[in-house]
């Protein structure tokens, strides 16, 4: 299981993360899904219950992503901006996020996929997929380029993480 979750989270940090940390998070993560109860008392701090909704390993993936990776938000104009801050000043952005305001749920995201799809066309663009239950935030997505969208989901199937390209999961909800 290490293994796949070194290629999952190398796939959804795009290049955002070194490979000690991805490393280091893997690793936790296999001993966590593992062996939840031995994880747990090695890692007293660590703020988990079995009432959470989701498995301690995924718990602990998920809570060592970098807000570079992991975006979580309410809206889709709060996570359009956390996207665009995370690329930093140097990315030029066609939509601002405040444009995302008024619109309906579907309008914005399918706006926010035209944008990110026409990106680093090289890698087949990003996907802005939806990762795991989110817990505190109404949004909770990773980016993931194009041409790994298909080994990044059967990755996320393999290990029990849910995983969704967003716009996709919103449509069929709708």
């Amino acid at each position: 299981m290490k293994n796949q979750l070194i290629e999952l989270i190398g796939k959804i940090s795009s290049g955002c993360m070194g490979e000690q940390d991805i490393e280091r998070i893997a690793d936790e993560a296999a001993q966590a899904y593992a062996d939840p109860q031995a994880f747990l008392a090695a890692n007293p701090d660590i703020n988990y219950d079995e009432t959470f909704p989701i498995a301690l390993g995924e718990w602990v993936v998920v809570g060592s992503l970098p807000e570079t990776v992991l975006f979580q938000a309410d809206t889709y104009e709060d996570l359009f901006a956390q996207i665009v801050e995370s690329f930093g000043p140097d990315v030029t952005f066609n939509i601002k996020p405040r444009q995302l305001a008024k619109v309906e749920p579907l309008t914005a995201l399918n706006r926010i996929q035209i944008q990110l799809g026409a990106m680093n066309k090289e890698m087949g663009g990003y996907v802005l997929m939806n990762f795991s239950q989110p817990l505190d935030d109404e949004l909770q997505a990773v980016l993931v380029y194009g041409n790994d969208q298909a080994r990044v989901l059967e990755l996320c199937a393999a290990v029990g993480i849910q995983a969704a390209p967003a716009l996709q999961a919103l449509k069929a909800s709708s």
